[in-house]
């Protein structure tokens, strides 16, 4: 994926003691991403907008909040999580890149 006429902030966005890390890209439309990487582990993420994840490379496996049901995906899925709540994300082999769309913004 490619992104014309962005602002992109430089300073990341570090969790998880370095172990997950994104930029945020903001579009011409004023548009807020987030593009990172995610490395093996286990992660739980809160929500306050609602958020589409696209996997952009790599596998991960995903519960969302108030699920007890897992769902696994790969490069060029996407999944969605509703506003104020969170999700858990496993990533088992190789880092998982990603692009995080904040929705309603």
């Amino acid at each position: 994926m490619e992104f014309n006429n962005v602002t992109v902030h430089a300073k990341a966005n570090v969790y998880f003691d370095g172990r997950v890390i994104s930029h945020t890209v903001i579009t011409s439309d004023a548009e807020h991403k987030t593009v990172g990487v995610i490395l093996p582990g286990s992660y739980h993420f809160g929500t306050q907008k609602a958020e589409r994840m696209e996997i952009v490379e790599g596998d991960c496996v995903v519960v969302l909040d108030g699920s007890e049901k897992s769902a696994a995906y790969s490069s060029g899925q996407a999944f969605e999580v509703p506003a104020n709540s969170g999700f858990t994300i496993t990533v088992s082999a190789e880092a998982c890149h990603y692009i995080c769309s904040f929705l309603g913004a």
